[in-house]
């Protein structure tokens, strides 16, 4: 699959799914919880930047709907999203036999384009809502653009370069 997705014979998506379900295809829904109260914890803990903790208060402070949109699957996300106090979580389903891990995608691949229309999405369920969005890579600026601040957090030379062009706000969380 590797090959395939290198020779542009197969997108991120069928990637993704390929490698989870040779990973971890086969797992119980309680192996993968159990996974999951691990990481999640760990990763508020040690993972997170004090300016985004910072952020996300500010935006809870102000009323804000806070709504987690993310290409990684839903095996962790929710858990993210819940224990960070977002209203919503959109992320890439993954697909479960019974309680056993399949590892198909259910949704498309929350990514590029797919993550674009998931913010006209929200635009739709929320008229006159203001949107700000964070994002760290380039292929989020899209997406970014769309948003009534757009915010590219950590972003590679290359990604900065081209947020500036769009008029993207930068910042660096370290």
């Amino acid at each position: 699959m590797l090959a395939s997705f290198s020779l542009g014979r197969a997108d991120r998506g069928v990637l993704k799914s390929a490698a989870i379900r040779a990973v971890i295809g086969g797992c119980t829904r309680i192996e993968i919880e159990g996974w999951t109260g691990e990481f999640v914890p760990h990763l508020l803990a040690h993972g997170m930047h004090a300016a985004a903790l910072a952020a996300l208060e500010r935006h809870r402070h102000a009323g804000d709907l806070l709504v987690l949109l993310s290409a990684s699957p839903d095996l962790y996300v929710p858990a993210i999203g819940h224990a960070l106090g977002f209203a919503q979580t959109i992320c890439t389903g993954i697909e479960w036999k019974g309680d056993r891990l399949d590892g198909h995608l259910t949704t498309p691949n929350r990514r590029d384009t797919e993550k674009v229309r998931c913010v006209e999405e929200l635009r739709r369920q929320h008229p006159g809502l203001a949107l700000t969005a964070y994002a760290n890579a380039a292929s989020d600026l899209d997406h970014l653009a769309l948003a009534d601040r757009g915010i590219l957090v950590n972003g590679s030379a290359v990604a900065r370069s081209a947020a500036a062009r769009l008029d993207i706000d930068c910042v660096t969380w370290r």
